[in-house]
C-alpha cells in the first residue's frame, strides 16, 4: 500500500533538492505516491497567487506534505506562502530537531535538542497599523488556549520521544501579561506530566546558555518570534540551516520542509545540498510510522558524511547534488 503525499517542489534550488530527496526515499522503499502541486512562483504562473487553493485542498486531503523553499516575490502585494500554509491549515507547531552530524564541522559536538515554536500568534500575528504618520503599533497576541495547545503538544512529544525536560522561554519581566499567559499555561499543562522536568528561562538566559553549553537543553518551547530566532541559533550550533530538518504540524496535518532559502544564485547549477530536505523527509517517515525506512536513510547519511568523499561545497567537499544523492543511494 502506498500513501499519497503532497509535494511542493519549491523555487530556486527547490526542485533539485526535493527531487534528490524523492529519489532517495524511493530507493529506501518509502511507500509514497507523490501529488505535485504548484506554489510560489509556479503558483503565480498558473493561478496568480503563490499559495493557490489547490495546495491547501491537497494537504487537507492527504494530511501530509513535503515542501521545498518558496519565494515571496517583492512587489505585487503577494503575501508569504509559508505563513499562508501555517495559518490556512492551522499548523500551530514549528518543529526543529537539531542534532550534531558526523563529518560536519561545527563549534559543538553531541548536540541533541528540539526547538518547538508556536506558529500562530505572538508578534507574527500580523496586526499592525500606523497611529500617526511615522508611528507604527504592532500587536502581540497571546492567548491561553494557544499556549495550552502547544504546551501539551510539546509534553506529548517529549513523552513519546524519550525526552526528559521541557524548557519554556519568556520575557515576563518586559511582557508580564502576554508572556505570563504563555508561561502560566505551560506550567498548568506540566502538572499532567510529573515524570518530565518542566522549567522556565528568560530569552536572555536561553541565548547565553545555549552558546555556552547546549547540552543543558532537551526540548525548548517558545512563542513565535522567539522560536524563529532561537531555532536558527540552534541550527548554527551544528553547522547551519543546510543540515537541520523542519516541520510545521497541526492536529491532523503536517508539512515537512527545510528551513533554508531558495538560493537563486546557485539554482540550476547542480551544486545544492539536499541534506536539510532529505532529513525532513526522514522526519516525515517517522511521522508516518515508517521507522525502518527512516533508519535506513539515516544510516546511509551518516555513512556518507563520515567518509567525507562525496560532500557538497557547503559541507567542505566538491561533490554536486547528483554525486551526493547517488552516494547515499549506493549506501542504501
Amino acid at each position: 500500500m502506498k500513501y499519497r503525499v503532497t509535494l511542493l517542489e519549491g523555487d530556486g534550488i527547490g526542485p533539485e533538492v526535493t527531487g534528490a530527496t524523492c529519489r532517495i526515499l524511493e530507493a529506501a522503499g518509502a511507500p509514497v505516491e507523490w501529488e505535485k502541486v504548484p506554489a510560489g512562483l509556479k503558483g503565480i504562473e498558473e493561478y496568480g497567487t503563490p499559495l493557490p487553493e489547490v495546495v491547501l485542498t491537497s494537504l487537507r486531503r492527504n494530511k501530509i506534505g513535503l515542501k521545498g523553499p518558496l519565494t515571496t516575490p517583492k512587489g505585487g502585494g503577494y503575501s508569504s506562502p509559508n505563513v499562508g500554509l501555517r495559518k490556512g491549515l492551522d499548523l500551530f507547531t514549528g518543529l526543529r530537531p537539531v542534532q550534531s552530524l558526523p563529518g560536519i564541522k561545527s563549534p559543538y559536538k553531541g548536540v541533541d535538542l528540539v526547538v518547538l515554536r508556536e506558529n500562530t500568534q505572538g508578534l507574527y500575528s500580523g496586526i499592525e497599523h500606523e497611529v500617526t504618520p511615522g508611528t507604527i503599533v504592532t500587536m502581540k497576541v497571546s492567548s491561553r488556549e494557544a499556549g495550552e495547545r502547544i504546551a501539551r503538544w510539546g509534553f506529548e512529544y517529549a513523552r513519546n520521544h524519550g525526552r526528559r525536560k521541557v524548557t519554556v522561554c519568556h520575557k515576563t519581566s518586559v511582557l508580564p501579561l502576554a508572556d505570563g499567559a504563555f508561561v502560566d499555561a505551560f506550567f498548568e499543562v506540566a502538572e499532567d506530566y510529573p515524570f518530565i522536568q518542566a522549567e522556565a528561562r528568560t530569552l536572555d538566559s536561553v541565548s547565553m546558555d545555549m552558546a555556552q553549553d547546549p547540552s543543558d537543553f532537551d526540548v525548548l518551547l517558545l512563542q513565535n518570534l522567539y522560536g524563529d530566532i532561537i531555532s536558527d541559533l540552534a541550527a548554527g550550533l551544528v553547522g547551519g540551516l543546510g543540515v537541520v530538518p523542519g516541520a510545521n504540524v497541526g492536529r491532523n496535518i503536517a508539512v515537512f520542509e527545510a528551513v533554508h532559502g531558495t538560493a537563486p544564485d546557485i539554482a540550476g547549477k547542480g551544486i545544492a545540498n539536499p541534506l536539510a530536505v532529505l532529513l525532513s523527509g526522514v522526519l516525515m517517515m517517522r511521522h508516518m510510522g515508517e521507522h525502518k525506512v527512516a533508519d535506513a536513510i539515516n544510516q546511509a547519511i551518516h555513512d556518507v558524511l563520515s567518509e567525507g568523499r562525496h560532500l557538497t561545497g557547503d559541507l567542505g567537499g566538491s561533490a554536486g547534488t547528483e554525486e551526493f544523492t547517488s552516494a547515499i543511494i549506493d549506501k542504501l
